[in-house]
């Protein structure tokens, strides 16, 4: 017995043929055609029960005919399969309507567990189509499987209103995703409005988000609208969540629970209405283990989890990302230049412990101190290793313990470019710090406590307190 009928559209005889073998063989039915013309005419007369249809046709483009197969079949489930693997397809296809998006070439399994999902699907009313914005403007770029994986989510989550927790390491462009979430979602003509916890004094932090009367406190001259306040209507986008003091915590989880907030020397309640969306570096389960961040707001902060993929694990984007800092540069008034083969795999071989964010700074400076038309390896390794010369002294053999630190701190300080990373650096240099002394200690004594206590300087319940919040594993015997 058939599971149902898949309609197939795509001007490329091969992909016609593979996907209609894959499918027969998954127990469907398939119509298979190479124009927009036929898929519209099967539609019409009512055949089908998912379709599956490239963008770019020879008579027509598929987000032009999407429209109108949704009007005539409003419950017909669409796949979208495109070679244009931008976050600007996957938007659009969403805005129009299509059940998902898929980026060629695809993995051939997840072509037919989606149709069967598809077929699956209750019958209901279908989302509205958000109107459609121009999504290929939008600074996320790259082709690799990780960031498909993020234009896919990030073009789901824009059809609805649930809140988003981004975690990604410093410079990943987490603010990016949480501004594509909101200009191509329903709060778009609403405020977009971000603040960012690790640089706002933490005796501020309540004021700046909600708030303050006139007289609330000394220096507050006049009524100052919080950022809540501000968004109203749009997306209020808390980055580095992680740094929030727990008092802030608990009013922001009452305001999450009860839709109202007070401003600070107010009295009366006020109904907001924004999206939430979230962003740290940090591990927040961590920090929850460690009394530092409540569980409960956690959960309310990551309906939906986003992780951002550091550079090191998405090479293959880095030719794009060089192309496209290169034309803001050009834009910016920097002489054009280019990147030889070599050069972009010295680009394609560096750690990045900066992410995208250090390698925009370097496109930029490469740009502006090079004159040469076309940049080779030997600039870009000169520029790569400037950092490790001048601390070449922690790697040596025999290197101190504050040279190395020297070493990665000011890596950490130059991958931020001419700005500065946020607040709260010593506490977080501490607690990076604090582990590895605590685990190594343990492996040394063989996961004595007290020997270990004793070779650390500290009290024994303290050293156990800190196991707990650190959430070591203490093996007896560890050391070989």
């Amino acid at each position: 017995m058939s599971k149902g009928t898949v309609l197939v559209a795509d001007d490329d005889t091969a992909i016609r043929t593979v996907l209609t073998q894959a499918l027969t063989r998954a127990g469907f039915e398939v119509r298979a055609g190479g124009t927009a013309a036929s898929l519209w005419q099967w539609v019409s007369n009512g055949e089908g029960d998912v379709i599956v249809t490239d963008v770019m046709m020879p008579d027509q483009n598929a987000f032009d005919l999407i429209p109108r197969i949704k009007k005539l079949r409003p419950d017909l489930p669409i796949i979208v399969i495109s070679a244009k693997n931008t976050l600007g397809t996957a938007v659009t296809a969403a805005e129009k309507g299509a059940f998902d998006y898929l980026p060629k070439p695809f993995d051939i399994n997840e072509v037919t567990d989606l149709v069967q999902r598809a077929v699956d699907l209750p019958s209901g009313e279908p989302a509205a189509p958000v109107e459609a914005g121009d999504a290929d403007g939008l600074p996320l770029v790259g082709g690799s499987p990780a960031m498909q994986e993020i234009y896919r989510s990030v073009a789901r989550m824009t059809q609805n209103d649930l809140s988003v927790l981004i975690t990604g390491e410093s410079g990943t462009g987490k603010e990016l995703v949480a501004r594509a979430l909101h200009d191509y979602g329903a709060r778009k003509r609403g405020q977009f409005v971000a603040i960012n916890m690790a640089a706002i004094p933490r005796e501020l932090i309540e004021s700046e988000l909600f708030g303050h009367e006139k007289g609330a406190f000394t220096g507050a001259n006049q009524r100052m609208d919080g950022r809540f306040e501000q968004a109203e209507g749009g997306t209020l986008f808390l980055d580095e969540i992680g740094d929030m003091p727990m008092e802030t915590q608990t009013r922001l989880l009452r305001v999450l629970q009860e839709g109202e907030y007070t401003t600070i020397g107010g009295r009366r309640p006020i109904k907001t209405d924004v999206r939430i969306v979230a962003a740290t570096h940090q591990d927040l389960r961590r920090l929850i283990r460690q009394g530092l961040f409540r569980e409960d707001l956690y959960f309310r902060l990551n309906v939906v989890p986003l992780r951002l993929p550091p550079l090191r694990e998405r090479g293959e984007d880095i030719e794009d990302l060089v192309r496209h800092f290169m034309a803001q540069g050009i834009d910016e008034g920097l002489v054009a230049k280019s990147f030889d083969n070599e050069a972009l795999e010295a680009l394609r071989a560096h750690s990045w412990p900066g992410n995208v964010r250090e390698l925009e700074n370097l496109v930029r400076r490469l740009c502006a101190l090079y004159v040469e038309d076309v940049i080779d390896a030997e600039a870009v390794r000169l520029e790569l290793t400037e950092t490790d010369l001048e601390a070449a002294p922690a790697h040596q053999e025999g290197g101190s313990l504050t040279d190395s630190l020297h070493f990665h701190l000011s890596t950490y300080f130059k991958s931020h470019g001419n700005g500065l990373p946020p607040n709260g650096l010593y506490e977080r240099v501490l607690r990076e710090v604090e582990t590895p002394l605590i685990e190594l200690s343990l492996q040394a004594t063989r996961g004595n406590q007290i020997k270990a206590a004793e070779l650390l300087g500290l009290n024994r319940n303290t050293l156990r307190k800190k196991i707990r919040e650190l959430d070591i594993d203490v093996v007896r015997g560890s050391k070989k």
